[in-house]
């Protein structure tokens, strides 16, 4: 087994350095923890690119999960146990909630720059947004907001130090536990307590002889429903439509690919098809993003369960039961009735995806960190250094988008155009 290395509250990507590293010096790094970045980065781009071919991998269109609907219970798990390292000592509460908020704002901004609507898609070299129309929720806006509320947590509600060792210490983060019984409560009393009545929404109409939406027809939901759980009428996405807007809302929901959602070649919903099919709806609302900061809370005590044990065996056992236990319970609570939900962000479903979380980051700590077989994932650990950059230039098609703006003469003369055809045609 490798030798055990006390570990520092060295940076990790996209988090804040502890207060107490000096200048100059690195503490080092979990190796196992960088290559499950990596690896939910990989597995990211995976699910993006070849989800159109292999259905069965890209998001569920509504209950049931899938491949890539574990990914951003992932990336949340990981910010919850970096959290851990990275404020393990705190000699200044209040400036380290500054760089915390500080840190989960720019990280705000940087989702709504790269999924606001700011940038046209692969196949357009145009750019800009509508402000009225711009999206304010996402991807790294959901971690941005898991992330604080997870720090604050750290920072203000911990009473333990890292000498504090064995399964008592456990009682020393109780108010974290209060905290997620809380979120989850106002979640529960919200998700199936609200009344939603009908709505309204507007759909484009394109003129026969103009490109352009020349009108806009007036579709109409029925609701007058309390704890409907269904695409159309769920309490989450009245919420977001009521706070942020229908016009800031997601313009493609998963739901779209449903069976009662009848589309067409060009991807476009029927109009035969039920009038909710072609309404706006955020994946990563806010109802569900006070279910984002509970796995991050989550991943918050693996964190402290790898500060307080130094033994291996003690670190895999503690994990191992709380992973298992976390999984029965999801599964007990989508057998019982509450679905697994991506874009509900359903407790089952909260459950399930974070012991899963669990159980692969102790199967890569077992491999990288006990055993040290690094070479097989030294890939991931280098994509988990740069895990915000590779997602910036590749998940969100950043570097793809750069590279068409560079053609000869016509704009399909490009590079990625070259490629994508000699693929095809091989």
């Amino acid at each position: 087994m490798a030798d055990y290395v006390p570990l520092g509250g060295g940076s990790e990507e996209g988090e804040a350095p502890s207060e107490e590293k000096s200048k100059g010096s690195r503490s080092p790094r979990l190796a196992s923890l960088d290559a499950f970045r990596g690896l939910s980065i990989a597995l990211m781009i995976f699910v993006d690119y070849a989800g159109s071919i292999f259905p069965f991998i890209a998001h569920s269109p509504w209950n049931g999960v899938r491949l890539a609907d574990f990914v951003m219970p992932f990336f949340l798990f990981i910010a919850g146990v970096s959290l851990a390292l990275v404020y393990k000592k705190i000699s200044d509460k209040l400036q380290a909630t500054h760089k915390a908020m500080l840190r989960a704002v720019k990280l705000f901004m940087l989702g709504i720059l790269l999924q606001g609507g700011y940038f046209h898609g692969i196949n357009s070299l145009t750019y800009g947004v509508d402000i009225e129309k711009i999206r304010w929720l996402g991807i790294l806006q959901r971690i941005a907001i898991g992330y604080i509320i997870a720090a604050l947590c750290e920072i203000w509600l911990s009473s333990v130090t890292v000498k504090d060792a064995g399964s008592g210490f456990f009682k020393n983060y109780y108010l974290h536990w209060v905290i997620v019984f809380l979120l989850s409560g106002i979640y529960l009393g919200l998700l199936y307590g609200l009344y939603v009545p009908d709505w309204h929404f507007t759909v484009p109409q394109m003129s026969s002889n103009s490109s352009q939406n020349s009108s806009y027809v007036i579709k109409t939901v029925r609701c007058e429903v309390r704890g409907d759980l269904g695409p159309a009428c769920n309490s989450a996405g009245m919420i977001d439509r009521y706070v942020l807007g229908i016009d800031h809302l997601y313009k493609k929901p998963v739901y779209r690919n449903l069976k009662e959602c009848r589309t067409a070649e060009d991807g476009q919903v029927l109009n035969t098809s039920p009038s909710w099919c072609q309404a706006p709806f955020d994946p990563e609302g806010i109802l569900g993003s006070l279910m984002a900061a509970v796995t991050c809370i989550m991943g918050l005590h693996f964190g402290h369960i790898l500060l307080h044990f130094e033994e291996h065996k003690d670190r895999l056992a503690h994990w191992l039961i709380y992973s298992l236990s976390t999984f029965a319970l999801g599964l007990f609570l989508a057998f019982i009735g509450i679905p697994l939900n991506k874009s509900l962000n359903t407790i089952s479903y909260t459950l399930l995806t974070t012991a899963s979380a669990g159980l692969t980051f102790c199967a890569l700590y077992l491999l990288v960190d006990v055993y040290g077989y690094s070479c097989p994932t030294f890939v991931f650990q280098w994509m988990g250094r740069h895990s915000l950059s590779i997602f910036v230039l590749l998940a969100c098609n950043l570097a793809i988008i750069a590279l068409q703006g560079f053609y000869w003469r016509n704009p399909k003369n490009n590079i990625v155009h070259l490629v994508v055809s000699l693929v095809i045609h091989k």
